[in-house]
């Protein structure tokens, strides 16, 4: 059986298991590999006012570490960028694109930046910069350094977009669900202050198999390139 080499890049610890935990775990179960790029520390992300950030990003990087392994996520690599901080631009399309260079995906994931109203400028700058990035890795002539240093152009076959406005790529997740909520549960620090996320993961499952015809869904926009 032939397996795909899949990155998920995600702008925060956690975003991967919430937006398509259940499809990780299917691939994974299909014997495929996955990796992911996790672009901040996530260091805003917490309503306690005696947690430092310095901490905080300590704490979401080992939550981040035990929910991959959960999962059988074969490696996970911390960018480590400033929680909100994100930006457009060549610097961080170079970054992301020299990762897709080195372990040449079949298939990318990441955030839909063209969903309407997605407030987070992370999630918006994880997925237009990744989209960049793809372009960037493809051919030769971007990025020569990264050419010359022997990162040779690659161009993966496919972009899922998580949580689009309108999907068309509904992945069943009926049989990988519960491991999909045991890797969240591993996100602590954010799932305390959501005493029902595990009832609210379920309803969106449930939301988004009912428009795909299945009992629990993931949904993407899936782009051929």
């Amino acid at each position: 059986m032939e397996t795909d080499r899949i990155m998920v890049i995600m702008a925060h610890p956690d975003d991967a298991e919430m937006g398509c935990g259940g499809t990780i775990a299917k691939w994974i179960k299909e014997g495929n590999e996955v990796r992911y790029v996790v672009c901040t520390n996530g260091d805003k992300g917490t309503k306690d006012r005696e947690l430092s950030p310095h901490r905080l990003a300590e704490i979401r990087e080992d939550e981040q570490l035990r929910s991959a392994q959960v999962l059988g996520v074969k490696s996970v690599t911390f960018l480590r960028h400033r929680d909100g901080e994100l930006e457009v631009n060549l610097a961080f399309r170079g970054e992301l694109a020299l990762l897709i260079r080195q372990y040449k995906p079949h298939v990318i994931v990441t955030h839909d930046p063209w969903r309407p109203y997605l407030l987070h400028p992370d999630h918006r700058a994880v997925g237009f910069t990744t989209s960049d990035a793809v372009v960037a890795s493809r051919d030769h002539l971007f990025l020569p350094a990264q050419t010359y240093a022997g990162f040779d152009a690659h161009s993966p076959r496919e972009i899922h977009f998580t949580f689009s406005e309108n999907p068309d790529l509904f992945v069943d997740i009926t049989e990988t669900l519960d491991k999909k909520l045991e890797a969240i549960e591993q996100h602590k620090s954010q799932i305390e202050i959501h005493p029902n996320w595990k009832e609210r993961m379920i309803g969106m499952a449930i939301e988004f198999g009912k428009r795909g015809n299945m009992q629990y869904a993931e949904i993407f926009k899936r782009v051929v390139l």
